[in-house]
């Protein structure tokens, strides 16, 4: 079982990938945020950059609903030495979905199936696919998976709410398991290299390679990650985004936890959330690493500070700081005022 680091737009750039590398265990795999662009910005192109990401496994993320505009990115990516991108088909923002990317392409799954077929028959990576299943109702869902079976997507990331929820409410654990039924996951005779498709008589057919399954939504404990490794053994990984915010540690004590004998689980001990005496040291040094890397990539004090006032957002958490002893944090205006607040609040 595989840990991935979700992509999160404007927190999981490069600095902070090399920086958490830098400091934490657990993650076998990093996802960029979204490229969109033909011509890669300043700032997408900063991320992708080979010398930017050295010693890390790191998948590119493409957010588009133009198969012309993914192939062209694809073709600089594999220029750079990539070997797979990922197709966001998830994102909820609104402005996003408005334009018909992200969730919003989900919207009609015929122009799903064009997109996908030009995107499939051109593409010079493989290309593995992270999805909302559907965008008002669960039940949009169906349709978009049987787009998603004629094609071979190398990995099926699967965040089980709909694009109406963005990151609220309960995920729908039907959708997965409908999904993971599908590929033939519940089945212990299938193969994972084959799709097992069963057709109107109930007869057993081979389809087109399987993807991986990946699960993605919610998991902010090992008792998240248990459940879901429980009830969907065959799903190959997880992937974690805020979680991993609130405790940096998260993944780390995942993996700590199911190095058994059996390879499973074991949540003896465990606790739902950060650990009572979280590892200062190791944060101060995260966070040293991050304010060194902000101001050498942006060269001015006030985008960095915005960045670590954002991350902060979450770490008060894993800290254990409450409301009000952030309040001299929030109020800092330079990096110095920053650093000196940080020192006082992690001593």
């Amino acid at each position: 079982m595989k840990l991935y680091f979700a992509p999160m737009e404007g927190i999981t750039g490069y600095v902070f990938r090399n920086a958490y590398a830098a400091c934490y265990d657990g993650i076998d795999t990093y996802f960029t945020p979204f490229l969109s662009n033909p011509v890669l910005n300043h700032i997408e192109l900063g991320d992708v950059l080979p010398e930017h990401n050295e010693g890390l496994r790191v998948i590119p993320q493409i957010l588009t609903n133009r198969a012309d505009t993914f192939v062209t990115i694809a073709n600089t990516l594999k220029d750079f030495g990539y070997t797979e991108v990922n197709l966001n088909l998830g994102c909820p923002s609104g402005t996003v979905v408005a334009k018909g990317r992200g969730a919003g392409a989900l919207r009609e799954p015929k122009e799903l199936d064009r997109l996908l077929d030009r995107i499939f028959s051109d593409s010079p990576l493989p290309v593995s696919v992270k999805t909302r299943v559907g965008i008002h109702s669960e039940n949009e869902w169906e349709d978009i998976l049987e787009v998603y079976r004629k094609y071979p997507i190398t990995e099926l990331i699967i965040h089980p709410r709909v694009q109406k929820q963005f990151y609220k409410g309960e995920v729908c654990m039907e959708a997965y398991r409908e999904a993971y039924v599908a590929y033939g996951f519940d089945n212990p005779e299938a193969s994972r290299n084959e799709a097992i498709r069963t057709s109107g008589d109930g007869s057993i057919q081979i389809g087109v390679p399987s993807p991986s399954l990946c699960y993605n939504g919610d998991i902010r404990t090992i008792t998240d990650a248990n459940r879901i490794m429980t009830d969907y053994p065959q799903t190959s990984a997880l992937m974690l985004g805020r979680g991993l915010l609130w405790d940096p540690e998260l993944a780390e004590r995942i993996v700590h936890r199911t190095k058994t004998p059996e390879d499973s689980f074991d949540t003896a001990g465990s606790t739902d959330s950060p650990p009572a005496s979280p590892d200062l040291p190791r944060l101060r040094h995260f966070l040293d690493l991050l304010y060194e890397g902000y101001l050498e990539e942006m060269d001015r004090e006030g985008p960095a500070l915005m960045k670590l006032k954002e991350l902060w957002s979450y770490l008060k958490v894993y800290a254990g700081l409450s409301d009000a002893a952030m309040r001299p944090l929030w109020k800092t205006k330079t990096l110095a005022e920053y650093r000196d607040v940080v020192r006082m609040l992690l001593r």
